[in-house]
């Protein structure tokens, strides 16, 4: 799957993973050494996130229910915690520096696609 920025005609990535089960949305990124450039996973649903175990650096965007982007934390480091994005329905995350190179911003429309 991709993630289409659709405002901005960027793909943000090629290789997207979707975390829809409990489980799937606790493990995330954890036990991964790396994130390449690339790939995304989307945690779904979700509107907060925490870094803590990670071995990297992240780009975050929280999107609400019509996938439009309502905020984004770039280069969030290991150990930290995200305030919570009320009307978030899901979280994209990203290789650090993903964001500023897609120019995708809080507005922008995003787009899964197979």
């Amino acid at each position: 799957m991709r993630l289409i920025n659709q405002t901005k005609n960027t793909v943000l990535a090629e290789d997207v993973f979707i975390a829809k089960t409990l489980l799937a949305r606790i493990k995330g990124l954890l036990g991964r050494k790396i994130f390449a450039c690339g790939q995304a996973l989307i945690l779904d649903p979700c509107n907060s996130i925490h870094t803590f175990f990670m071995h990297f650096s992240i780009d975050v965007l929280f999107v609400d229910k019509d996938n439009k982007v309502i905020g984004a934390l770039d280069n969030l480091i290991p150990n930290r915690i995200s305030r919570i994005y009320w009307h978030s329905s899901r979280v994209i995350e990203l290789p650090a520096g993903s964001r500023s190179l897609s120019n995708t911003q809080v507005q922008d429309q995003l787009q899964v696609v197979a």
